[in-house]
């Protein structure tokens, strides 16, 4: 496959990530809302929770950290299992009517990032050898390109709001702080929460 081809294949991936990460989960999490439709707001607020890791991940490819690519296989695996994991949501959500727009269309989501983090996690998975750097591989900075966009759009937000520059250094910097936090709550929930309530999400 060419550099051309893959590199148009990466944009690909992170324009369906956009869509199927951030604009369709935000639309069904305030049709929710709207509707009172608690089991589908609680599954998206749990989803939101975790999915902030798919966030930290692109901050540490904007900052060119190699550790990015494992991270993301770590993302896309702790996101499919927020969609499945919770015994109480997937009764309530089998209880809904199916031909409902908001839970046929919540349905629809589901499976479709269900495969979007398979497919996702098996190309982070094929990207190992950028562990040991960048320049491990033609394929690597490719990866880094769309994060690279989006690091260049937020500095140029930053600088024009504070006049705070926006470096490299400082996305890989704010990367390692945010998933350093990230692991301490998640921690927390494998050694408190889970061991109490299981796979019962309850109201976390």
């Amino acid at each position: 496959m060419s550099i051309a081809l893959l590199q148009r294949l990466i944009w690909a991936d992170y324009r369906a990530a956009v869509v199927l990460t951030i604009v369709l989960p935000l639309v069904l999490l305030i049709w929710a809302a709207f509707r009172k439709e608690g089991a589908i707001g609680r599954l998206l607020n749990l989803y939101w929770k975790v999915s902030s890791l798919l966030a930290i991940t692109v901050l540490l490819l904007a900052g060119a950290e190699p550790w990015a690519f494992a991270v993301a296989v770590a993302a896309h695996l702790l996101i499919l299992g927020s969609l499945w994991f919770w015994e109480d949501i997937n009764d309530d959500l089998a209880d809904l009517p199916p031909w409902r727009a908001l839970p046929l269309t919540t349905r629809i989501w589901r499976w479709s990032l269900t495969a979007f983090t398979v497919a996702g996690a098996a190309a982070s998975v094929a990207s190992y050898r950028c562990l040991g750097g960048f320049e491990a591989s033609p394929v690597c900075p490719l990866w880094q390109h769309p994060p690279g966009r989006f690091s260049q759009f937020l500095g140029s937000g930053l600088n024009f709001l504070f006049g705070a520059p926006w470096t490299t250094e400082g996305a890989r910097v704010a990367g390692w702080f945010c998933l350093v936090v990230y692991a301490g709550c998640f921690l927390g929930w494998l050694l408190w929460r889970w061991p109490r309530f299981g796979r019962v999400a309850g109201g976390f």
